[in-house]
């Protein structure tokens, strides 16, 4: 029985990529709000009754393929991250932004699932949230340690409202960041630039603007550490 079950699940694996396989080509083809899993099953040559045995809902289908990207993306990122030099907090961040950007220009039609706009009619579940916090948390993971390590530069910023602050609060508590405020803040802040950098490149908006695009990203992503008190390895503190 066993092996007839596991025939089954390879069976069902099988058919569930061939889906998720059609579905993003729809995607790169017409976007997401036209994804249809009538049209999917069309070309899979299956009835629809039979794809719905899969994936009920169009939501559905699109959320499994918002969990793949984020989890791409993320497992990118993750990688990157174990494979830099952990003394080196700089070229952890480098890295780390760097595999960011090279999975976006990869992948532009499931980058633009998960960080273009909206689709009109669907709200993401709470599934999608862990995943979408994987990079994010790549790069606490490398704030924290050059915190922990006294890499961190003190930041000379204007003091947070109240109001941001209660955000930050609730941030560092809940994801045990351990990091001074206004770096939280400052991480924050370069996480969201670090998106929007690789979609004004992915999206057109760099276009008659930026020209030498590896060397502009590589020199952004250096400013966007510094940002938030990362130094390259020439202007660390003395002793560190």
């Amino acid at each position: 029985m066993s092996a007839i079950r596991g025939a089954r699940e390879r069976a069902r694996d099988e058919i569930v990529a061939a889906i998720k396989e059609e579905a993003r080509r729809q995607l790169a083809r017409d976007g997401a709000a036209k994804l249809s899993l009538r049209a999917v099953a069309r070309e899979l040559g299956m009835v629809s009754s039979a794809l719905y045995r899969y994936f009920p809902s169009r939501d559905e289908l699109l959320t499994a393929l918002i969990v793949d990207a984020y989890d791409a993306v993320g497992a990118r990122a993750e990688a990157a991250l174990a494979a830099a030099d952990p003394a080196d907090p700089a070229a952890r961040w480098s890295a780390v932004c760097g595999a960011v950007r090279e999975w976006a220009l990869a992948h532009p039609h499931e980058y633009a699932l998960i960080y273009g706009s909206p689709v009109p009619g669907y709200q993401a579940p709470e599934a999608t949230i862990e995943p979408a916090g994987r990079v994010a948390l790549a790069l606490v993971a490398i704030a924290r340690d050059a915190h922990a390590a006294g890499r961190l530069k003190e930041l000379q910023v204007p003091p947070a409202p109240p109001v941001v602050c209660t955000d930050l609060e609730r941030l560092t508590a809940e994801y045990a960041l351990g990091l001074p405020a206004p770096v939280a803040a400052a991480l924050v802040a370069s996480w969201a630039q670090l998106f929007g950098l690789i979609g004004f490149e992915l999206f057109g908006q760099f276009n008659n603007v930026v020209e030498a695009r590896d060397a502009f990203f590589a020199h952004s992503v250096r400013g966007l550490a510094h940002q938030i008190g990362i130094t390259d390895p020439e202007s660390a503190p003395a002793g560190s």
